[in-house]
């Protein structure tokens, strides 16, 4: 399986379709192409960052076959915002809480229903996300016995507890086993104005941790891979809000992921299995400095 976020094709997916005058461009050789992908893909200031001062045919590895495999790196997953609907206890929410990490119920496998006084079921399509934490710095080895706490929008871009105040679905928090592995069943986010379609998760050092955001050692989100997204949105007609915020939107430009590296965004972008009809299995490890 291949990390979506850095295959050449997701370059004309959200729309950079090249003109002929770009086509004709490919006489001027590899390194002029790379150098011209890259630009589109992460903007000036990514591509500085991805050449660390080195030459333009440092691109070339960012785009080898090797380094787009699941499990071909291992660096700590850029920090990102909580954002606006944590519910973390972080800020306020007009339903009954804004800590659902205090709440009895919120270690849970399946996140797909509300507990306590709803029990809804966000409707959408499947989606099983395994999930290992490792530490970054010694090659991604397991961290057992830390916690994570996951949240996402609903197929329609609401969240819990904030624009769908009534609810509490679409979170939940797990112990990683001895091999760093968790396993949550959970649903295909939407895509709503402004932002790439993401998962926000926050890492703790324990489950006894993980009732109060001071104690995260990592907040940050993963992004949902292009081909995966273009398929939900564009066959399962629940997500037809998706479609149009979907369309305006890429990686370069979405003011969360923009400026991260090639190798972040690799360890940030979920490795899916499936299709949009009966569902996806989803793969990623979050890299933390331990």
């Amino acid at each position: 399986m291949i990390r979506g976020a850095i295959r050449l094709p997701f370059l004309t997916e959200r729309g950079d379709d090249m003109s002929d005058h770009d086509h004709d461009d490919h006489k001027h050789g590899l390194e002029f192409d790379l150098e011209k992908l890259a630009q589109q893909r992460f903007g000036r200031r990514g591509m500085l960052a991805l050449l660390g001062g080195g030459s333009v045919a440092a691109l070339v590895g960012a785009y080898a076959p090797s380094a787009l495999a699941a499990d071909a790196i291992c660096v700590a997953d850029a920090p990102e915002t909580n954002g606006p609907y944590p519910g973390d206890g972080s800020n306020s929410a007009p339903g009954g809480t804004s800590n659902i990490l205090t709440e009895s119920g919120v270690v849970r496998s399946d996140i797909r229903a509300s507990f306590g006084t709803s029990t809804n079921v966000a409707a959408g399509v499947p989606l099983t996300l395994k999930i290992k934490l490792g530490d970054a710095n010694k090659d991604c080895a397991a961290l057992a016995g830390y916690a994570i706490y996951i949240w996402h929008c609903t197929q329609d871009g609401l969240y819990s507890l904030y624009t769908a105040p009534d609810e509490n679905y679409l979170r939940g928090v797990q112990v990683a086993g001895e091999d760093g592995m968790v396993t949550f069943t959970t649903i295909f986010p939407g895509c709503y104005p402004g932002r790439w379609p993401h998962i926000h998760f926050e890492i703790y050092p324990s489950l006894d941790a993980a009732t109060d955001h001071k104690n995260a050692v990592l907040t940050s989100q993963f992004a949902m891979p292009a081909e995966a997204c273009k398929a939900v949105y564009d066959a399962t007609a629940d997500y037809e809000a998706s479609i149009s915020s979907f369309g305006r939107i890429s990686i370069a430009s979405d003011n969360v992921f923009r400026d991260n590296s090639a190798d972040e965004m690799t360890m940030m972008t979920p490795a899916l299995s499936g299709n949009a009809t009966e569902g996806y299995t989803a793969e990623v490890t979050v890299g933390v400095a331990v």
